[in-house]
């Protein structure tokens, strides 16, 4: 399968265990790691590089759900412009996430992915003069730290390690897709239901 052996060369999929020179075996731990892969690839939406450096991190003895997640999220988050110091704008929206981030008693760095995100769209949306939008974020934050305990919850209940790993990388990436598909439904019902506007067909 040109699939298998693509995984096996980029380093995604462990070598199966050769039976002939023409045939090689593959175990049921293959057929997960596989389902994984394609799950974060086809699904999730992640890069080649990307999907090798979470399943480093699945792979690693010392791994935590904690350093899991910021890999997986990582590998998910498009890279934010970084404007270096003394820009105004950009140090207003550091400062307003920030405040944002303390107003909810999360105990985040800066350094996380998302956060540099968040100050990328805090950024763009002042310059497009959409205050309007901008305050919606503690909506959008409180939503979110709802969401976060859910997950770790669920994922508390896992028997075993390894299944606790999955499903952080599971939750993190395809939960990502999952919440765009949830919102894109819920926003065609709400419009759908609104009063027309001006630019309504």
């Amino acid at each position: 399968m040109p699939t298998i052996k693509f995984y096996s060369r980029e380093g995604l999929l462990p070598a199966g265990q050769r039976t002939s020179p023409n045939q090689v075996s593959y175990s049921e731990s293959h057929v997960r790691r596989l389902k994984l892969i394609r799950a974060m690839l086809e699904v999730g939406g992640l890069s080649v590089a990307a999907a090798r450096e979470v399943l480093a991190k699945v792979d690693s003895p010392f791994t935590t759900i904690h350093g899991v997640l910021g890999v997986a999220q990582s590998a998910i988050t498009r890279p934010a412009a970084d404007r270096a110091a003394g820009d105004e704008r950009w140090e207003r929206a550091r400062r307003e996430v920030a405040e944002l981030v303390e107003r909810h008693g999360w105990a985040v760095k800066p350094e996380n992915p998302g956060w540099r995100a968040l100050v990328q769209i805090v950024v763009t949306y002042r310059d497009l003069d959409r205050e309007d939008l901008l305050a919606l974020l503690d909506r959008y934050a409180e939503s979110a730290g709802e969401l976060a305990v859910a997950e770790l919850a669920v994922l508390e209940d896992v028997p075993n390690a390894d299944g606790k790993v999955e499903g952080a990388v599971l939750g993190t990436v395809l939960g990502d897709a999952a919440m765009a598909a949830l919102r894109r439904i819920a926003q065609e019902d709400v419009s759908g239901r609104v009063r027309p506007s001006r630019h309504s067909a």
